[in-house]
């Protein structure tokens, strides 16, 4: 799959010393099994570029944990980790043919350093190896998408308090309902985003556990330290049952559904951004735009139609990796070789669209006069009469109907005094007197005015100004929480790389 990566594997059965240096093919294949149309069906090698520098330094943790416990000794250690190096700087591109990045960079050892090359792979197979590979890269990828979310949000933050007190139409059904502010919109989707980080960092944390030293399924007799390769790497502990540990792939359901959910978030505010451009009340920036080859007039809001669609993405690689996932027998099946493309594609394609509709927020600009005419269309401040009622003593449902009828007489006559005449004469007839008994003119026109009404909703949420201020100190005080935990993630990771770093240079 372009742009996916593997390393999955099959079980080689093999926990002892390595293959010899001799025969054709890969360390794995050999002549027994090194041809035929299925070679290149079954090899992932192409694809596994991505898990080339995960592969290197899972294989240089197995191999210093393997010299400390005098598994294998200094002098093989040194020259492993010396061909290593070797290979790592070659890179991918340059790597043998295989069945693999596994397969192939063990091959690649053994050519430099000859038979005791294949030392590196005591007490492994590649199914521990492939699910470490897989969980060190994801791990990083998911730290870019948090990462993404949190700008986002901050983007959204900024727009919002610029606009605290820009009235907007605010709708349910794509109809005019009651009046809001572009602060308060905005917000609304930073809440969502918020919940959408918070989800990325649960998922983290089942990610990055190591299960090395499962061997293929059922543990090694070799003595081994798997909670010292899973500090030399950075995971935060182990997937302690072996055969669990090789097995498992709901991490990437985890991962793939949370950046689902967080696709599905953007979508929902590429929609409303596509809605409000086609009604004059936003003008996306020219970057975050298009024209049309045929019609030059168009300023087509490309964009956000593309993040829209990366939900449809998401949404398929969660299908497909639930798919492939249900049914499996226990411990390694080869099907789990199609399983994590999925998850790295729906990462990258929605960690881009986070980043993407961040900016176009960012750049866009808000028409406040188009937004002011339209906050007051469709009998939007009804409801705020309606309560006016209620908070006199009248019933909500009596002065539910009392409004509904005075909306029908209106047959879209808007201004302040027809509406005002429609009132009244819809509580002479439910209520059997004048408007003016329970609520006096001035305070029902008020409540008619937009912005009057929206600076009345100040409760835990609202769109008043004092409630948007409020929500605005809590989204800022998690932003700062949510940055804090990325970047100790982050300097968590790099500590391991450090101290793996040296425990490989003591030994050269």
């Amino acid at each position: 799959m372009t742009g996916a990566d593997d390393g999955d594997d099959g079980d080689d059965g093999d926990d002892g010393a390595g293959a010899s240096a001799n025969g054709d093919g890969d360390v794995v294949r050999r002549e027994r099994f090194s041809g035929g149309p299925a070679r290149s069906f079954m090899s992932s090698l192409a694809a596994d570029e991505r898990i080339f520098a995960a592969d290197v330094a899972v294989d240089r943790a197995h191999v210093v944990m393997l010299d400390e416990r005098d598994v294998i000794d200094r002098t093989d250690a040194a020259a492993i980790l010396e061909a290593l190096a070797d290979v790592e700087a070659a890179g991918h591109v340059a790597l043998p043919d295989g069945e693999d990045v596994h397969a192939a960079i063990e091959t690649a050892v053994i050519e430099r350093v000859g038979e005791r090359g294949g030392r590196m792979h005591t007490a492994r197979s590649r199914n521990d190896e492939v699910a470490t590979c897989i969980r060190y890269r994801l791990r990083a990828d998911v730290l870019d998408a948090v990462e993404a979310t949190i700008e986002a949000r901050e983007a959204l933050a900024e727009v919002a308090e610029r606009h605290a007190e820009t009235v907007m139409p605010g709708f349910t059904h794509l109809q005019p309902a009651q009046p809001t502010t572009v602060g308060h919109y905005l917000a609304s989707y930073g809440s969502a985003l918020a919940r959408d980080t918070e989800r990325l960092l649960d998922a983290y944390g089942r990610v990055n556990r190591s299960p090395l030293g499962a061997a293929a399924f059922a543990g090694t007799p070799f003595d081994i330290d798997r909670e010292r390769t899973a500090e030399l790497l950075g995971f935060e502990g182990l997937v302690e049952n072996s055969m669990d540990a090789v097995s498992a792939r709901d991490f990437l359901v985890e991962t793939t559904a949370a950046v689902a959910a967080l696709s599905t978030t953007l979508s929902g505010l590429a929609e409303d951004l596509v809605v409000f451009s086609n009604r004059g009340y936003v003008e996306l920036d020219d970057a975050y735009a298009s024209t049309s080859s045929i019609m030059p007039q168009k300023k087509n809001p490309d964009t956000m139609e593309l993040v829209r669609g990366t939900a449809g993405d998401a949404a398929a690689g969660l299908n497909a990796l639930l798919s492939i996932l249900k049914g499996l027998p226990r411990a390694y099946n080869r099907d789990l070789q199609r399983a994590h493309p999925h998850a790295f594609e729906a990462v990258d394609a929605v960690r881009e669209a986070t980043t993407v509709a961040a900016g176009a927020v960012a750049t866009a600009e808000w028409d406040d006069s188009s937004l002011s005419a339209a906050a007051s269309t469709g009998f939007s401040t009804a409801t705020g009469v309606a309560d006016l009622l209620a908070m006199s003593g009248i019933p909500f449902r009596t002065a539910h109907e009392t409004v509904a009828l005075a909306a029908e007489s209106l047959e879209g006559e808007r201004d302040a005094s027809a509406t005002y005449a429609a009132l009244d004469a819809a509580a002479e007839e439910t209520l059997g007197e004048p408007l003016e008994t329970h609520v006096d003119r001035e305070t029902v026109e008020a409540a008619l005015d937009p912005e009057e009404s929206v600076a009345s909703r100040n409760s835990v949420g609202g769109p008043a100004l004092s409630a948007v201020d409020a929500a605005d100190a809590h989204t800022r005080e998690a932003l700062g929480d949510h940055r804090g935990a990325l970047e100790s993630r982050r300097e968590a990771l790099d500590r391991a790389e450090r101290r793996l770093a040296e425990e490989v240079a003591r030994r050269a």
